[in-house]
């Protein structure tokens, strides 16, 4: 530790903010051989009564699905039958202790976060992971979202990692490691050189190794007394990671050969397993008493598990051994392990010992894969499907393969692996299918890029076309693929909006509406696909039976399976605007109210922020501007802790109806949209700065940006532009446009018999009226929207009527409509609509008395929302498992509830929701 009193210092209060509570996360960041691993050594000693949870990535693993976690885990297994149901579930199936369905890996999560809390309500915990950068994939993820998910545990989180690697750590707290100063350098090179040191060649060692104490330690030893005493003859160039290994190299290579043998074998066994090296060594007809030298050397430790000095080691020793040794060792591993307890890291090395390729073995590794990904291990099935492919001799074969291999490549976001994968499958005389499904994935690539700007230039529309064409290439091969592709493809029309090239949504629709039947009776997306082709084709009233009969049969699926979360994952924009287009506010509701129940009951955090978006939606049209907001953070908090991008408009939607400033936050949301070529956005944009805009007052900007947003038909969005058009264009003059926007709205809103449509159209229509004709539409409006969960225009309703009615010097009425207003726009929050009513009223002559804050107005979101949780009657595990953290959270977040509300129990909570 010489010269490392700053670091220490702050594990030391890492470690003893971490003994109570709140937890602590730190990531150490340095290049090889800087003294991470020294530093994990230091706070694994200074942790007296902690309990020790730790793993370690290794390079030739990374492949392994669960296999870093696996070990993390194993002295947590005593608080395993602890677990809910769904969460033990899910960790057995990873680490496979049982057969099952693929557990979504953020149940995974759950489940390693609930160990954890439990552990730690016994005794703190120090959860130390080294070389994370060479962890397996799901393992990482995994780690990265629970300690994301951590709050007030007595729990320790360090990592380490290497400098320019890219991880899932991002954004988390960090400490880079770098090298020691130049006196504390020049004091750990002389205890490591015995002797007089020169003390140019000193200053050079130092100044050359930019005092890496690895470096430091190890390069000196190949120097020879002469070189030490002049400085002649070293260092030589190249990273200094490599010259480490090379140093390290330079000494296996002075064993004897039996000796550097054993030394590879152990380097290329990822596990550490003592008896699987004897096995092996067995075979290899080498005795163990050959590690002998090798331990006198400093380089290995042989106990109950096999330990190299540093990782380096096992790397150098790795990378320089010639294929044909490799494979010599890989095949002695693959026979010293038990096909029956482990074949999937046998066949991992019996594909690495193959020099050609072998269908037996490329066989085995497709075997592998599906038992991948029934542990969830995506990235795992992808890494054994790649190497059956580069096994495989039969080119139809092998095409095959690496589709399946590119399918899993997309499906764990990694697209130019998956594209390098497709190149090799369009090489291969795939059958039609096949060369369809290959298509659709490219486009679907090109679609998930698109969104998140990953690509160049490529836009959604792309992707639109993209889909549209493979769509059409799996008409009568395979027509249910067919017709679910097609709804991709309108779904990625629907995204690109008014920068979709040529026809846009109509070019996609037009194919759609004339596909293949597909399974009879007919699926839910296959009535959706009908539906929303026929709305975008034919209009308002001839889809709107089949939109309707489509989001019946989804809401009779939703209620009576178990697991229907794919279709927000797979369609969210097909859903969201086939319910907003027949203006069923109740089914909108209840489908929103059972996604996120789905997605919290089966623990699928990767559908999750959508649904909880889509239900952000009807609170926000419900009033309900604080549950909106507490579901958007929700899913801000899951996205970034699962590493997806958020899902930012929708919060912006929401600050336009609070009456936040938000104008540039929408401008820079508009320019991300076009940028991406999803011209939705632009739409969604526009609606927003108009009901901003409405609500201020300021009408004329208002009259812009729905004039804007009604330039393009955005399903689902364009009637909502449509009545703040009607609104700010009454209110600027502009009859003419007011008058052609309701004609619009009329055609589209008037399709069926909801409600809230008629409501809205009555709102449009007394806006337009002469005064003897208004009354009667704003009476309509409010008798129709008191039927509706549409709060917000409904108070938008008592407001215009109440303005119309001043105007009209009807003072006494205007108060009573007004008043109704202003109180419901207080207690939704919605500050400018209700400013914008205040002034009307005392305008009046009423007066309006300020409203104080509430006590509930201090909690913060997620309090609020498991004050309300625990108030309905569930438990803290019950809570944890649905918000995704640690019963220890909830019982923290509670505490500070009790407190700002000067409360004792969960009864008066009950009392007070």
């Amino acid at each position: 530790m010489c010269g490392r009193t700053q670091e220490c210092a702050s594990l030391d209060r890492l470690v003893m903010a971490a003994r109570s509570g709140p937890s602590q996360v730190l990531v150490l960041r340095g290049e090889a051989g800087i003294g991470k691993t020294a530093l994990l050594r230091y706070v694994l000693a200074q942790a007296q009564g902690f309990q020790i949870a730790r793993t370690a990535g290794v390079e030739s693993e990374m492949e392994l699905a669960f296999a870093g976690l696996q070990q993390f885990c194993a002295p947590l297994s005593i608080h395993v039958e602890a677990l809910p149901d769904p969460q033990r579930k899910a960790l057995d199936t990873a680490f496979g202790v049982s057969s099952g369905p693929a557990p979504d890996r953020f149940l995974i999560g759950l489940a390693v976060l609930s160990l954890l809390a439990a552990a730690a309500e016994h005794q703190p915990m120090l959860c130390v992971i080294d070389d994370a950068q060479w962890l397996d994939r799901a393992s990482l993820q995994t780690l990265a979202f629970v300690t994301r998910r951590l709050a007030n545990e007595p729990v320790a989180m360090l990592f380490a990692v290497r400098d320019g690697t890219d991880d899932q750590l991002t954004g988390l707290p960090e400490l880079t490691v770098s090298g020691l100063r130049a006196a504390d350098a020049g004091t750990l090179l002389d205890a490591a050189i015995p002797g007089l040191l020169d003390d140019r060649v000193r200053d050079r060692i130092v100044a050359e190794t930019h005092g890496n104490p690895l470096a430091l330690l190890e390069l000196p030893r190949d120097l020879t007394t002469e070189e030490l005493a002049g400085g002649f003859g070293w260092p030589d160039s190249g990273r200094l990671s490599g010259q480490i290994e090379q140093a390290f190299l330079r000494r296996v290579q002075q064993l004897p050969a039996r000796t550097q043998t054993l030394l590879l074998t152990a380097a290329t066994d990822p596990l550490g397993d003592a008896a699987l090296l004897t096995r092996a060594s067995e075979r290899l007809g080498i005795s163990m008493d050959a590690v002998a030298p090798a331990e006198a050397a400093d380089l290995i430790q042989l106990g109950t598990r096999v330990r190299f000095r540093h990782p380096l080691v096992r790397s150098a020793i790795y990378r320089s051994a010639n294929p044909l040794e490799r494979r010599r060792i890989h095949g002695a591993l693959a026979e010293a392990t038990d096909p029956a307890t482990d074949p999937d890291r046998r066949a991992w090395h019996r594909a690495h010992a193959a020099a050609g390729t072998d269908e037996a073995i490329a066989t085995e590794l497709e075997r592998s894969a599906d038992r991948a990904k029934a542990r969830g291990g995506i990235s795992a099935a992808a890494a054994f499907l790649q190497r059956a492919t580069e096994l495989t001799s039969d080119p139809a074969v092998r095409g095959s393969r690496a589709l399946a291999a590119a399918q899993s490549k997309h499906d764990m976001t990694a697209f130019d692996a998956a594209r390098e994968l497709l190149a090799i499958a369009d090489m291969a005389p795939l059958d039609p299918p096949a060369r369809a499904r290959a298509t659709r994935l490219r486009a679907k690539i090109t679609f998930a890029e698109s969104r998140v700007g990953t690509y160049g230039s490529t836009t959604v529309s792309d992707a639109a076309i993209g889909l549209l064409d493979a769509a059409k290439g799996l008409e009568n091969l395979d027509d249910d693929l067919a017709r679910e592709t097609y709804l991709d493809a309108v779904g990625a029309a629907m995204y690109g909006g008014r920068l979709c090239p040529r026809g846009g949504a109509v070019e996609v629709a037009e194919p759609a509406r004339m596909a293949p039947a597909g399974t009879q009776p007919p699926r839910p997306t296959d009535l959706l696909l009908d539906g929303l082709a026929m709305r975008i084709t034919h209009g308002p009233a001839a889809s709107a039976q089949i939109l309707c009969d489509a989001l019946a049969l989804i809401r009779r699926e939703a209620d009576s399976a178990e697991n229907t979360s794919w279709i927000w994952q797979a369609f969210p924009i097909a859903l969201e605007s086939a319910t907003h287009e027949v203006w069923d506010d109740d089914t909108w509701h209840h489908l929103a109210t059972r996604a996120v129940q789905i997605a919290r009951d089966v623990g699928a955090l990767s559908v999750l922020p959508a649904a909880l978006i889509y239900r952000a939606g009807v609170h926000v049209h419900a009033g309900e501007l604080d549950a909106a907001a507490e579901l958007v953070q929700e899913a801000d908090a899951i996205s970034a802790a699962t590493g997806h991008a958020p899902i930012r408009y929708h919060s912006l939607i929401l600050a336009a109806w609070r009456g936040a400033e938000a104008i540039p936050l929408i401008d820079a949301a508009m320019r991300d949209g076009a940028a991406r070529g999803e011209g939705r956005l632009l739409g969604a944009m526009g609606y927003a700065a108009g009901v901003l805009n409405n609500g201020l007052g300021r009408y004329e900007l208002a009259f812009l940006a729905a004039r804007r947003a009604c330039e393009h038909e955005d399903l689902g969005l364009f009637s909502w532009c449509l009545t703040e058009l009607i609104e700010a264009a009454v209110r600027c003059g502009e009859r003419d446009t007011a008058a052609k926007a309701l004609d619009q709205l009329e055609e589209r809103a008037l399709a069926g018999e909801s409600d809230w449509a008629h409501g809205m159209v009555a709102r449009s229509r007394a806006l337009l009226a002469a005064d003897d004709d208004a009354e009667a539409w704003y009476r309509e409006a409010i008798e129709r929207l008191t039927k509706t969960r549409i709060s917000v225009h409904l108070a938008r309703a008592h407001l215009i009527y109440g303005e119309w009615l001043r105007r009209c010097h009807r003072r006494a009425d205007a108060r009573v409509a007004l008043k109704a207003a202003h109180e419901s726009f207080v207690h939704m929050g919605a500050e400018a609509f209700a400013e914008r009513a205040e002034r009307e009223l005392r305008a009046t002559g009423a007066k309006v008395r300020k409203r104080s804050a509430s006590s509930e107005d201090a909690l913060t979101a997620q309090e609020a929302q498991i004050a309300r949780m625990a108030g309905q009657g569930l438990t803290n595990q019950e809570i944890a498992a649905q918000l995704f953290i640690s019963s220890h959270t909830v019982e923290w977040h509670l505490r500070k509830v009790f407190a700002k509300r000067g409360i004792t129990s969960r009864r008066q909570l009950r009392n007070r929701n």
